[in-house]
């Protein structure tokens, strides 16, 4: 799967090849509390057809119902909604809030296909719009580029910004994929047992049969990135946590009881890591949702990768988990 804004961009391409006029609305800047944050993209169709969502609903109604009457802007041009409190409630934005956004037509498309084709690839791409001019270039992207523009330009990066992997192809690990690629994570698998390979079936995602540790070393763990030991075999799983706890890696999590992790935890202190790399491990991985099926599972450990990600303390575990901060100064790397 892709992310959002890579479905609305998918979307808006098929539409402009089926001609229909297509214009691409994207998030410039929000005040007070906003539903969508700057960079979120929707696509709208001349017949009122929406892809993606700017807002709660409401701006989304207003602008349908802009171009259904055939108000539909032939250039680039900057919208605003919630300015008084009044508007704010009509249009549905919280707290007072208001944003601006920008109504781009859609004409060449080829830039989107190229887009596309890259970001399938697990490449991050930056697209650059020329506000002045309408024009569209790519470049490559890097992680931690933010959405950003100026009187001149907007430039925004598409693809994985954060990577998962996962080491074992078990149905917990399946299920997790599927979730983590749906909150924009580029998701590798990880598996050198043969039995396990052949079941494999998350789209969107990477799988690999090489040795856990030989994985982690070329994926060149950095503070994006996050690993997953979930085979509850530990001369698997004790290989990838070898390599993943002295990387910039921000979350490092390991299947198990609280029982079963004591004893990771004093298998790894027999080789070269140090106590604080060792305290850096979540374990038993995920919240306690009180869930034990492969979904449920797959849910709480997803929200506690999640609220690691966005620096939220992650009081809903289990009393006696080990974690980053209950044991440790250890603060993830931003």
């Amino acid at each position: 799967m892709h992310s959002l804004d890579l479905q609305v961009l998918h979307t808006a391409w098929q539409w402009r090849l089926q001609g229909h006029r297509v214009w691409l609305l994207t998030v410039m800047e929000t005040w007070g509390s906003a539903p969508r944050q700057p960079g979120a993209l929707a696509a709208l169709r001349a017949d009122g057809q929406l892809a993606g969502s700017v807002s709660g609903g409401c701006v989304e109604e207003d602008l349908m119902a802009r171009v259904c009457r055939g108000e539909g802007v032939e250039t680039l041009s900057f919208v605003r909604y919630g300015v008084s409190p009044e508007e704010a409630a009509r249009f549905g934005l919280p707290c007072g809030g208001a944003l601006r956004l920008l109504l781009e037509p859609l004409a060449d498309v080829g830039w989107i296909d190229e887009l596309l084709r890259c970001t399938a690839q697990h490449e991050l791409v930056m697209r650059c719009l020329d506000l002045s001019t309408g024009k569209v270039t790519l470049e490559a992207g890097a992680r931690g580029q933010a959405f950003m523009f100026n009187d001149q330009h907007l430039r925004a990066v598409f693809g994985p910004r954060w990577r998962l992997l996962i080491v074992g192809a078990g149905q917990i690990s399946q299920a997790v994929a599927g979730m983590a690629l749906t909150v924009d994570f580029g998701v590798v698998c990880c598996d050198p047992r043969e039995e396990y390979q052949a079941s494999w079936n998350v789209p969107g995602s990477v799988f690999s049969p090489a040795m856990p540790d030989d994985e982690a070393v070329a994926m060149t763990l950095d503070a994006h990135s996050a690993v997953l030991a979930l085979t509850h075999d530990p001369r698997l799983d004790d290989m990838v946590l070898l390599e993943a706890l002295k990387s910039p890696a921000f979350y490092i999590g390991a299947l198990g009881s609280r029982g079963n992790t004591e004893k990771r935890r004093e298998r790894l202190a027999l080789f070269d890591l140090t106590a604080a790399q060792i305290d850096r491990l979540h374990g038993p991985v995920g919240l306690d949702l009180g869930g034990n099926t492969p979904g449920e599972m797959a849910v709480a450990i997803v929200a506690e990768l999640i609220a690691v990600k966005n620096g939220v303390m992650l009081s809903q575990k289990k009393a006696g988990s080990w974690m980053p901060g209950r044991h440790s100064n250890y603060v993830p790397a931003e």
